[in-house]
């Protein structure tokens, strides 16, 4: 016969389970992150928050440094698109945690990924900030489109197909 203790107890590891595995809804904006301090913060210096993520539509990558050549072929095809900075930003949080690489090699990694991607954002995440507050893919790549309003409007891990980019490239066409 189950208690009322019993019943506490499930209910509480139900809202915690569904606090750290909560994901983001298409058509919603996700709680405000911030990664500070030990957690990372942006490449260039700095601590960096979701809250940047608003004015303009923006494609966030979210990496595992062992996955990073997993869409490259996406990279390059919305580079290709030239969409105008004005309008569109993109950003790459890398999971640092997720990898045995030592931070020093990601930066390294990363400064010659910036000559390719100059308008770009980086970031890094090395306590798996966005896979506990937001539930992305951990060791994994996940792509991220953000309305102007800071809504989501795509979310994809692993490798995106062909008819993926052209879903993604559309969203971003229509929203911008």
């Amino acid at each position: 016969m189950k208690t009322v203790f019993h019943y506490l107890i499930a209910g509480l590891c139900w809202v915690f389970l569904g606090q750290v595995h909560a994901q983001v809804a298409i058509g919603t904006a996700p709680s405000t992150v911030r990664i500070t301090g030990d957690q990372g913060g942006k490449v260039a210096g700095g601590d960096w928050s979701s809250d940047e993520i608003r004015g303009k539509v923006y494609t966030v990558m979210y990496v595992d440094p062992d996955e990073k050549d997993v869409n490259e072929h996406v990279e390059r095809s919305l580079k290709a698109e030239n969409f105008p900075r004005d309008k569109y930003g993109s950003m790459a949080i890398v999971n640092t945690a997720a990898t045995w690489k030592p931070d020093a090699v990601i930066k390294m990694i990363l400064k010659s990924k910036q000559k390719d991607y100059p308008d770009s954002i980086y970031i890094m995440d090395r306590q798996k900030v966005l896979v506990k507050k937001w539930g992305l893919k951990d060791d994994n790549y996940h792509v991220l489109t953000f309305g102007k309003d800071g809504k989501l409007l795509y979310s994809k891990a692993g490798a995106l197909s062909d008819r993926d980019i052209q879903e993604l490239k559309r969203i971003i066409r229509s929203n911008l």
